[in-house]
């Protein structure tokens, strides 16, 4: 006797559904140029893209400056994601501190009678659209609340993205293209549990902007905050980082290593947005619900509320500490 194959089908087309909605659109809004982390949490979110975990919508530069791009478009370049689009900001935080000088990673030559890029990339500085306005060109072409922003630099592009009007993209002004696509924003930055002494720095800087963004993002987005406590336990010494890049010195994470002067208390804190965007709640201990109100001098004060719409990580135990670095070394692709 035939079996009935159609429930099979169609328990197999659920599944296929389902699975594919389980991908998340990220659009990473970095300062890359200034600490390592940076390029660890892009590194990650290829490697997650590698997997189909995540559509990587593009990436905002938001440090000033051509250089800064620059090394955005060799990372993309460099792990296969030419087509991912930069958005750099146009007038944001001047001459912020460096802590970690990278920005002539794009200019290195091979050995080979120093004639060619060991990192080539696409260095045309018009192809680079203010950061806000690709943020409302992604958005605008995304299904609503269907985005997920890792903040892990300054809040310059995202405050200007509220503040933005109707364009060619929308019709829709920044605060209402936002609270109509963007589900979720990850975002590094403010200091809890009783750290009111600690100005965290990505707020310290542009407190305008900071100011902007809270006052008009839209209380539907829910917001995740990864403060510095979270990622201080978390410390990849750079003899590690060399060692564990040990099939070839052309990988722009070494070179950097190689390079610079990276022995400066760099800690891993803009890999945990990614991370907690990505795989979810499960990896972290967070706070209960509450509001978040951010001071002249960008302390951030978290008022508990079930009704509200931050959270914030609370750091792990060395046993969660492992699991991170495990989760960074995971993403490294042997070339």
């Amino acid at each position: 006797m035939k079996k009935n194959i159609f429930p099979l089908i169609l328990f197999t087309l659920i599944s296929l559904l389902s699975c594919k909605q389980k991908v998340k659109s990220i659009i990473l809004d970095t300062d890359i140029g200034s600490s390592t982390d940076d390029l660890f949490a892009m590194q990650m979110l290829y490697h997650y893209a590698d997997s189909d975990e995540i559509n990587l919508l593009g990436i905002i530069v938001d440090r000033e400056g051509k250089e800064s791009a620059y090394l955005a478009d060799l990372m993309n370049t460099y792990y296969g994601y030419e087509e991912v689009p930069i958005g750099l900001v146009k007038n944001g935080i001047k001459n912020p501190k460096v802590w970690i000088d990278y920005k002539k990673l794009p200019e290195l030559k091979d050995r080979n009678e120093g004639k060619n890029l060991i990192f080539p990339y696409d260095c045309y500085d018009e192809s680079y659209p203010d950061g806000y306005k690709l943020y409302r060109k992604l958005l605008a072409s995304q299904p609503d609340k269907s985005v997920v922003v890792c903040s892990i630099g300054f809040l310059t592009c995202l405050s200007q993205l509220l503040q933005s009007q109707a364009d060619e993209y929308s019709d829709l002004d920044g605060v209402e293209l936002v609270k109509r696509k963007v589900n979720t924003i990850y975002l590094m930055g403010g200091a809890f549990n009783n750290e009111v002494e600690q100005i965290e720095y990505n707020f310290s800087k542009g407190i305008d902007f900071v100011e902007k963004f809270f006052d008009l993002l839209p209380s539907e987005v829910d917001r995740v905050f990864s403060p510095g406590s979270a990622g201080d336990p978390i410390e990849y010494r750079p003899e590690n980082v060399i060692s564990d890049i040990d099939w070839t010195d052309n990988h722009p994470i070494k070179q950097v290593y190689l390079q610079c002067e990276c022995d400066t208390g760099q800690k891993m804190w803009d890999v945990l947005p990614v991370i907690n965007a990505v795989k979810g709640d499960d990896w972290f201990t967070l706070s209960p619900r509450g509001k978040v109100k951010v001071l002249r001098d960008s302390r951030t004060i978290f008022t508990p509320d079930p009704e509200g719409n931050f959270r914030y990580q609370i750091p792990g135990d060395k046993a969660w500490s492992e699991k991170i670095l495990s989760e960074i070394k995971d993403s490294y692709e042997k070339k």
